[in-house]
């Protein structure tokens, strides 16, 4: 079996683009899908409602997919990226090093001046991978979601390469929409923890610092999602067994970790400069709903048939769903095209992440962990305050959207394809709804003094921002016209 990816973009006359690839297929039984996965029982937690939950990353199994939910890597790979590929793939490697607009050394990279496509086309070879079992080296895709086979690609290859450029002539892979974040980052000390100031960058397109800080601030803060993870659990296990001060405590526990994720989120304002985002934004973009691929994208020797895939977006995180299904919210999100196209996402994540999702939205449902909430006043406290996280959030993410697109440019659709004016006020605005809801539920009476200072707060600030996101969504769609109607599942 042989990999090639030589590839260059062509516009034809039906404004359609053609990438040239032989890709390889491994029949290889239990290697890259969970479900094919029988663990080893030591290395992972089990619970009575069967999820198995990484207690170990373990990171000297380079045969086990990237990707599993666990207590120390929370959503991030269970083994640091590799910062370089092996010396067999010395052409690949040094294509993908002087890909980047902004070299280190101040010189202009391939991508500078359009030259990607024919540096591809000329100077990398097939390679045989038929061989490699490292799952740092190969990503898995099931049949069902990408509907391209189980195919087995060197995942350093498809991060980089993921996403079109089509004015700088060259069409990269496709790949996890979170890759180019969370499989993208290197320790500069291995022996200290996962936190920005130990990271640095593994590959770039523009080469450029708020490049960097916009990636690495999304690494840093994934990286706090073990105790999210460990949170969860603890939450759906107090509910099952109706233990009041259990419960408490890990909703507690719960507010404390997604508050230092949302600080973490904060320092994105002063580490990628908001004027600079949409110097790199175009290579994070798909071809799903993008005016400049109204026809989609043909990859050769895959499909004869156009196809449109969905590019980099925040609705493919695993954290805020992860919240949303504990505490019940995504039940509530509304019958409407965008939150379908909220469901649309769910086929681009690592599928070890959608199974624990799924499973949390299924356990959470099935001990009612709302209802518990609410028969207590001091509970439902705590529950409406882990709403307001993910609140601020949705919040934050809206302010980022306004300042870093909205202020500085008018294209109509967002990187994942979805209305750029309309799609996070979707998720923001139910938010909102259900805190209202769930503030009307507590017996003020019942509070406890600090308690009763937290609901004041929540609910001042959740009446003033839901007045507001409605007359900026309302203003901004007057500027934005018809294209916020058009909305792609």
């Amino acid at each position: 079996m042989f990999l090639s990816i030589k590839g260059i973009i062509k516009n034809n006359s039906q404004n359609l683009y053609r990438f040239n690839r032989v890709h390889s297929v491994l029949f290889r039984k239990n290697s890259s899908l969970v479900d094919d996965f029988s663990p080893s029982q030591s290395n992972f937690n089990v619970y009575s409602h069967n999820f198995n939950i990484l207690k170990d990353p373990i990171e000297h199994d380079t045969t086990l997919p990237s990707f599993m939910v666990g207590y120390e890597n929370g959503f991030l790979p269970r083994q640091d990226p590799l910062a370089k590929l092996p010396y067999r793939f010395y052409a690949l490697e040094n294509l993908l090093q002087n890909m980047p607009i902004h070299l280190p050394d101040g010189r202009e990279g391939l991508l500078a001046n359009g030259q990607l496509g024919d540096a591809v086309k000329r100077d990398l070879p097939q390679f045989d991978v038929s061989d490699i079992t490292d799952q740092r080296l190969l990503s898995g895709r099931e049949k069902k979601d990408y509907g391209l086979g189980r195919e087995i690609l060197p995942k350093n290859i498809a991060i980089p390469l993921n996403i079109v450029a089509n004015k700088l002539n060259a069409f990269p892979f496709m790949e996890y929409a979170r890759s180019h974040s969370l499989y993208n980052y290197q320790r500069i000390d291995p022996t200290k923890p996962i936190v920005y100031p130990n990271l640095k960058l593994v590959r770039a397109f523009a080469g450029t610092a708020p490049e960097r800080g916009f990636i690495l601030v999304h690494v840093s803060m994934v990286a706090r999602s073990g105790n999210l993870i460990k949170c969860t659990m603890e939450t759906l296990e107090a509910t099952q067994e109706k233990d009041r001060v259990k419960f408490n405590n890990a909703l507690k526990n719960l507010i404390d970790t997604m508050n230092s994720i949302n600080q973490e989120m904060e320092t994105m304002w002063e580490r990628s400069n908001s004027e600079d985002y949409l110097k790199f934004r175009t290579f994070i973009m798909g071809s799903k709903n993008q005016p400049m691929f109204p026809n989609g994208v043909i990859y050769e020797g895959v499909s004869e048939k156009p196809l449109f895939y969905r590019g980099e977006s925040g609705a493919t995180d695993s954290m805020i769903p992860c919240m949303d299904n504990l505490l019940q919210i995504t039940s509530k999100l509304p019958n409407n095209p965008l939150t379908e196209v909220l469901k649309d996402f769910r086929k681009y994540r690592p599928a070890n992440h959608k199974e624990f999702l799924d499973f949390v939205q299924r356990r959470a449902e099935e001990v009612n962990v709302r209802g518990f909430a609410i028969q207590d006043a001091n509970s439902t406290a705590l529950y409406l305050a882990n709403m307001d996280q993910i609140r601020a959030f949705r919040h934050r993410h809206w302010n980022f959207t306004k300042e870093y697109v909205i202020k500085n440019s008018k294209h109509p659709v967002a990187t994942g394809g979805s209305p750029i004016v309309t799609w996070l006020p979707n998720q923001l605005g139910t938010i909102l709804d259900q805190m209202n809801k769930i503030g009307q539920t507590i017996d003020y009476n019942k509070l406890t003094p600090e308690n009763k200072i937290i609901i004041d707060e929540i609910i001042n600030k959740v009446d003033a921002q839901e007045r507001v996101l409605k007359r900026e969504v309302k203003f901004l769609k007057q500027q934005f016209g018809s294209s916020q109607d058009r909305v792609v599942i």
